[in-house]
């Protein structure tokens, strides 16, 4: 199970980065401007705002097995699989594992960016090598619709692996928005963290054009992106086996997204200057590290702070949030930059606009992300209500459940 919802994770976003780690080469490879290129990334999150809400039904309503399949429909799935994490560590594993669990799904996400960062640049060396790449991109498309189909046969294990699945009291859809919408704690998570989801787009989507116009290579942009997401998986998985030992999910988040806001800003302004390839690589390291480290806990904490609503829904909406304000903030960092009559450094296969000048873009980048996650750190606060809830389960139900439990381990 887990496997099959890993899968179609690493492809969805191999699909939504191909063109972005070699965005200049396929502007010239299919005749249009830089801008058009964007919007292949754009339009995929303006896609999954309407559809997120039909996501969140379905795992709630539906099933993971409906959802697993319908993922199949690529961009309109999206968010059937990029909503499922917390789903899928909530009815198939025990409480001391959940967390490890939503990480190592959750970082399937990022590991499709990733291969996207690494296998792009590689495969692609002049414009007329573009087709090679989507043929390339082909083979695992297909690989995860056969898995996706078989691999998933029941909505939930056969024994339920923890009290809370056993005795779930998820709210009908309806009723869930309802209480998200009236739960402070959750909304204040639900615009910060959409926000930290917002700027990883914006940053994923255009590091190749903020850096080549400053003298760096697409291989080099590639080596960055990858550095981030591999310290990334690094960072989750550590805080996922401490989260699951201690379940300190709001001090995590508050340090992690700390550190992560000091990483954007030395990258605003170290990526203004040419030749810091190692301070660069440092930053990024860095920036994905703590950045991403954060990103399971916080969806586990959406479901600690609005429990009994669905976890399809809690964290559904938290994405939801993040493509609106990913939406916006992309059209808002190209709507700043400033067109380059002469740039003698630059590496960008230019098209008929011009160089651009991203400066502005990413500065005002770190400042908004940085302005949010110090209201999130000031006003958020919550208790862990489904933790709380197993606890007062009688310890009778919680030793049955353990030794039935056990045998299928």
């Amino acid at each position: 199970v887990l496997l099959s919802s890993i899968y179609p994770l690493v492809l969805f976003l191999q699909i939504w980065l191909t063109f972005a780690p070699v965005a200049d080469k396929t502007a010239a490879h299919f005749h249009i401007s830089m801008d058009m290129v964007n919007w292949l990334s754009t339009v995929y999150l303006l896609l999954s705002i309407p559809f997120g809400l039909v996501a969140t039904w379905v795992l709630d309503s539906i099933g993971l097995k409906c959802a697993v399949i319908l993922c199949c429909l690529c961009a309109l799935a999206q968010p059937l699989v990029i909503f499922s994490p917390t789903k899928l560590a909530a009815l198939w594993f025990p409480d001391h594992q959940r967390a490890t669990a939503n990480t190592i799904a959750s970082m399937s996400n990022p590991l499709g960016m990733l291969i996207a960062n690494l296998l792009s640049p590689a495969l692609v060396h002049e414009e007329r090598e573009v087709p090679i790449m989507l043929l390339a991109y082909a083979v695992p498309a297909i690989t995860a619709c056969v898995l996706a189909t078989v691999g998933v046969r029941e909505k939930v294990p056969p024994t339920p692996p923890s009290a809370s699945a056993t005795h779930s009291v998820s709210q009908p859809f309806v009723t869930g928005l309802k209480m998200l919408m009236r739960n402070k704690a959750y909304i204040i998570l639900a615009v910060s963290f959409g926000a930290g989801i917002a700027m990883f787009t914006c940053f994923s989507a255009l590091l190749e054009q903020i850096l080549c116009v400053k003298g760096y290579s697409n291989f080099f942009t590639g080596l960055i992106g990858a550095l981030f997401i591999v310290f990334g998986l690094l960072g989750a998985f550590l805080l996922g086996l401490y989260i699951d030992k201690t379940r300190k999910f709001i001090e995590a988040t508050k340090i992690g997204l700390a550190f992560a806001v000091l990483a954007s800003i030395a990258f605003a302004v170290t990526s203004q200057f040419r030749n810091q390839t190692i301070l660069l690589a440092i930053i990024s390291s860095l920036f994905g590290f703590f950045g991403f480290a954060t990103y399971p806990v916080a969806m586990e904490l959406a479901v600690e702070c609005s429990y009994p609503v669905g976890e399809g829904t809690s964290t559904g909406l938290i994405f939801v949030s993040g493509q609106i304000q990913g939406v916006i903030f992309m059209l808002l960092f190209q709507a700043l930059t400033v067109k380059i009559a002469d740039a003698p450094y630059s590496t960008c296969t230019i098209d008929q606009g011009g160089a651009l000048d991203w400066t502005v873009s990413t500065l005002v980048m770190a400042g908004l992300v940085s302005m949010i996650i110090c209201f999130y750190i000031i006003f958020f606060t919550t208790s862990y209500k489904r933790l709380h809830a197993e606890a007062s389960i009688p310890p009778s139900v919680n030793k049955t459940e353990d030794e039935a439990v056990i045998p299928h381990a």
